[in-house]
């Protein structure tokens, strides 16, 4: 092995329960064998000795203390043995099975599969961090389109870094899952400041739909985020820009038929059908195309009412005009005639944008997020097409990156949500055009199948629900069913990565956050605490004010005379 000493783990007994598995023998006085701790082996190649690599996966106490050994708490099990003359040593031997995971192909850049388990007797080696840290990550860190999310769960923080590839990312899509307060909103933070770091520069924005992403302001302070210029680089700052509720528009020029029905719910079939037919004729209309207000509609509406049944027809006009004036010409504070956010406003390689949505309700929300990402598409197939903009909106000539909190309101499973049609053919379509979206969501069980099978790498943390835990099995293929037994028992801040960012599936601990986390927890006792302190001083001085003795005029307090 090129003259290099490496540590010996045990000694291989045969084959394990599968094809994949087998099983050795070990001693670990070091007690480092753990559960989902790496160990390799050598075979012969095409003339090339390989290390494959394999997780242990199971531990095994091979010749424990017998039971009666046991059976009286206060007596040591050891002062037993030794007095039947019992063999310490063999109380320390382990059998360990380990699932084959193969050799890191360079030239592939994937791991092979030998299909040959070692032979009994052979060597089993430890793994070492700098091996792990070459043939578990695809980039090494500082490259262009690294990420280090953290180290390898198994070892020391800094000794295996786990660097991901961001380029899979932003191509074939993420997403991070877990139950609530498991870190998936700071593993996302962490996800963003290094897509802002120097040596990526991204282009990013972030879905926020209950207003926790706005510390990654302090990223644009930092020494660490910024570079001085090189050769072939250019001076370097990253900007963040926290967009204000009151900046969140929609032209109603960008709204199509489909949103229209999606904003106006509960209408009966004569209504749809006049909707559709005023739309089509408002919008025939050169004037009115680009720029039209929800007067505009109401008059294209009733402007080709009529038929047979008139009386029918004005009172169904009626309804759909109050409808209409309600959600648009009423709340003006959404949705607008003339103004709308700016694809190259949001959009900026390296700058990251936060759209906060908490001030608007669940449709407006997912209205907002559907034209926006309906905008952003078109602009980038434009784009990529060479293809010259027609509808107002200019191109966008990089990529981009999309992040969405809160994912399964906008890509529900069992509902028909406007955001949910555009989301579905961007994770199908957005690779060719370099359009990438992040999914982040609590509840994997409620969120549209397909949607989450769409997202080549995963981040998965500690889930419990069991039905989240079989809708993560059933559409996620790239995690095998022994890592996903370890989702219950994931510690806050513990994340399996999977998929096409990684070469083979890690149990990872996330690295800290260099800016403050914004989605917390709020600590309640703590509140209650210092909100009752407060009250009960502000009360304190109250009494102390109105139990002062009055004052004259002068300012001077009377002496009463002595009795």
């Amino acid at each position: 092995m090129n003259g290099m000493a490496h540590k010996l783990a045990g000694t291989t007994k045969g084959p394990g329960d599968t094809p994949h598995e087998f099983i050795f023998i070990s001693t670990d006085p070091e007690n480092i064998l753990k559960h989902g701790e790496y160990v390799w082996y050598a075979i012969e190649k095409n003339n090339k000795t390989q290390r494959v690599i394999a997780r242990i996966t199971e531990r095994v106490d091979a010749h424990g203390y017998p039971d009666t050994f046991l059976s009286d708490p206060l007596i040591a099990p050891q002062d037993i043995a030794a007095i039947m003359g019992y063999p310490r040593e063999q109380s320390t031997i382990y059998e360990i099975s380990a699932a084959i995971m193969g050799y890191f192909d360079t030239d592939v850049g994937a791991f092979i599969n030998p299909w040959i388990p070692p032979l009994p007797g052979s060597p089993v080696f430890f793994a070492d961090s700098a091996m792990l840290a070459e043939a578990l990550s695809r980039k090494r860190q500082n490259d262009i389109g690294s990420a280090w999310i953290g180290d390898l769960l198994t070892r020391e923080p800094g000794d295996a870094p786990i660097i991901i590839d961001m380029t899979e990312i932003t191509s074939s899509h993420l997403a991070v899952i877990a139950s609530t307060g498991s870190g998936k909103s700071y593993l996302a933070g962490v996800l963003i400041e290094e897509l802002m770091r120097p040596y990526n520069r991204a282009s990013v924005l972030i879905i926020d739909p209950h207003g926790e992403y706005s510390t990654l302001q302090e990223l644009t302070d930092l020494a660490e985020f910024r570079a001085a210029a090189e050769q072939q680089r250019t001076a370097y700052q990253p900007e963040v820009r926290i967009f204000k509720p009151a900046e969140v528009k929609v032209r109603l020029s960008t709204l199509e038929i489909g949103d229209l029905r999606y904003l106006l719910p509960d209408m009966t079939e004569k209504q749809q059908y006049l909707l559709e037919k005023g739309f089509k004729k408002m919008t025939a209309d050169p004037r009115l195309k680009k720029k039209w207000t929800g007067r505009d509609l109401i008059q294209a509406i009733s402007e080709n009412a009529g038929g047979e049944n008139e009386r029918d027809d004005t009172s169904t006009v009626g309804a759909l005009e109050w409808k209409i004036e309600a959600r648009f010409i009423e709340n003006t504070l959404t949705f607008d005639p003339v103004d709308h956010l700016d694809l190259r406003d949001i959009f900026k390689p390296g700058q990251c944008s936060v759209l906060p949505l908490h001030e608007l309700d669940d449709r407006n929300q997912q209205v907002v997020a559907a034209t926006l990402l309906r905008r952003a598409f078109r602009a980038r197939e434009r784009s990529v097409q060479k293809k010259e903009p027609t509808d107002g909106d200019q191109n966008l000539d990089y990529p981009i990156f999309i992040l969405i909190e809160e994912a399964h309101h906008f890509a529900p499973a069992k509902a028909d949500v406007i955001s949910l049609r555009i989301l579905k053919q961007i994770l199908a379509e957005g690779r060719k055009f370099g359009m990438g979206i992040g999914l982040i969501s609590q509840r994997p069980g409620k969120l549209d199948a397909d949607v989450l099978s769409q997202c080549q790498t995963q981040c998965i943390m500690r889930i419990v629900n069991e039905v989240d835990q079989n809708a993560v099995a059933a559409s996620v293929e790239s995690v095998g069913h022994e890592l996903l037994q370890n989702l219950p028992a994931l510690s806050k801040g513990q994340v399996i990565i999977s998929g096409a960012a990684v070469n083979t599936p890690v149990l990872c601990r996330v690295r800290k956050r260099v800016t403050k986390h914004g989605g917390a927890s709020i600590d309640a006792p703590m509140n209650w605490v210092e909100s009752f302190n407060a009250r009960t001083a502000a009360e304190q001085r109250r009494n102390e004010a109105t139990s002062a003795p009055p004052s004259n005029t002068m300012g001077i307090y009377r002496k009463r005379p002595t009795p």
